[in-house]
């Protein structure tokens, strides 16, 4: 049924579904986003408020990790007024303007993540391969122009996508199969010629994250050329493992997306709740892991955390 007000056409309500086939359970897994949420909010702002107070943490390295950490809260907004809605509240339904304004948001929130993941390898590239040019290459204009440069390219991508979504009818009902709004599952519901939508989303995914995770893949193997030809191995263990957070971060990120793309491909009759479940994993996880990576394995945001309750 079509949301109240709405034309046969386009429907001015969506319905969320949050988990299909879910009967019981609703408290724990509302209990389960809740925690969620505050680990992945309270861990991000950790790690800004730590960048910004401590002289020590004013590299380039710490400056690209305050851009992951302000993606991951930008990640974790775009999804929780919905998401809260439907597990705390019961309400499933958002506007349809406001759902694509969220599918906006969330999937430019995806792609910066891809490339500021680009530019902490060229930061790791750097550092390693040419370590006595890395203050004079990665200068704050120069990483603040890369920030930018990301912002721009996510945004600029992704803005036709909601007007891409307007112009489609919607006579396949108006029930979504997650607790927020994606591009994917709005074409579910929609009817008439959905090529266009396609084509540009199947674009936009291969000259984003595909190229980015190439490379990424090209700078960890010009960092691994780097690494085999210092003579001592406890030099060679030291460069690894400045990189050991930073490839944690691109396999939290990567490995759901590899995940969702085998499964449409290959096992096309896969159940609802095993798509859910994956976007899922690929949206909450990495924003909640991150801080976490970054604190148990970089000495430095250790160093901070420990200095920080010790003049509490």
């Amino acid at each position: 049924m079509l949301g109240l007000n709405g034309t046969p056409f386009q429907p001015a309500m969506l319905q969320l579904t949050g988990i299909p086939g879910m009967r019981t359970g609703q408290a724990w897994v509302a209990l389960i986003f809740c925690v969620l949420y505050l680990i992945s909010i309270v861990g991000n702002l950790s790690v800004l408020a730590l960048v910004v107070r401590e002289p020590a943490l004013h590299q380039p390295m710490y400056y690209f990790l305050s851009m992951l950490s302000l993606n991951d809260l930008g990640v974790s907004l775009s999804t929780l007024p919905t998401v809260l809605a439907t597990f705390c509240f019961n309400y499933h339904y958002v506007g349809f303007d406001a759902c694509l304004v969220q599918m906006f948001f969330i999937h430019t929130f995806s792609f910066m993540e891809s490339g500021i993941l680009l530019a902490m390898s060229f930061d790791r590239f750097v550092a390693i391969c040419d370590p006595l040019r890395y203050a004079t290459v990665l200068t704050n204009s120069r990483i603040l122009a890369m920030g930018l440069s990301i912002l721009a390219k996510s945004f600029t991508t992704l803005f036709p996508f909601p007007f891409l979504v307007k112009r489609l009818h919607f006579c396949k009902g108006n029930i979504l199969h997650h607790s927020y709004c994606l591009h994917p599952d709005l074409m579910k519901v929609a009817c008439g010629d959905i090529h266009v939508n396609n084509i540009y989303g199947l674009l936009v995914v291969i000259f984003t994250y595909g190229v980015d995770s190439v490379f990424i893949l090209l700078s960890y193997a010009l960092i691994l050329r780097a690494v085999l030809a210092i003579a001592s191995q406890e030099q060679r263990l030291k460069a690894l493992n400045t990189c050991m957070s930073h490839i944690c971060a691109v396999l939290t990120f990567y490995v759901p997306i590899i995940a969702v793309s085998m499964i449409h491909r290959f096992w096309k009759s896969a159940p609802p709740v095993v798509h859910v479940m994956m976007s899922n994993v690929y949206l909450f996880v990495p924003p909640m892991l991150n801080p976490i990576i970054y604190s148990v394995k970089t000495k430095e945001i250790r160093r901070g955390i420990l200095k920080a309750f010790h003049k509490s």
